[in-house]
């Protein structure tokens, strides 16, 4: 009963967001216009130029963990280690 209640409210909100005009367009139609806006793509840009040394760093990190556990072969895979008796 949550769930629909929860689902409704959202149908709700999303039908609101598409037809109920504010001024000239609608709720969604103002979050197109400023997402295509000249800031907004600075900030884009921005954002991209800081995350992508982290993102960089991150790949190399996780390579090299993946590089060890092939090299040392202690890795979790599918074989079954043998029973120790």
């Amino acid at each position: 009963m949550k769930l629909l209640l929860t689902l409704a409210i959202i149908g709700a909100l999303a039908f609101c967001g598409a037809t109920v005009p504010l001024g000239s367009k609608t709720f969604f139609g103002h979050v197109k216009a400023i997402w295509a806006s000249k800031e907004v793509g600075e900030l884009k840009e921005g954002v991209k130029d800081k995350a992508e040394p982290a993102m960089k760093k991150g790949e190399k990190f996780v390579e090299g963990g993946i590089h060890a556990i092939e090299k040392d072969g202690s890795g979790s895979g599918s074989a079954a280690a043998p029973a120790k008796r």
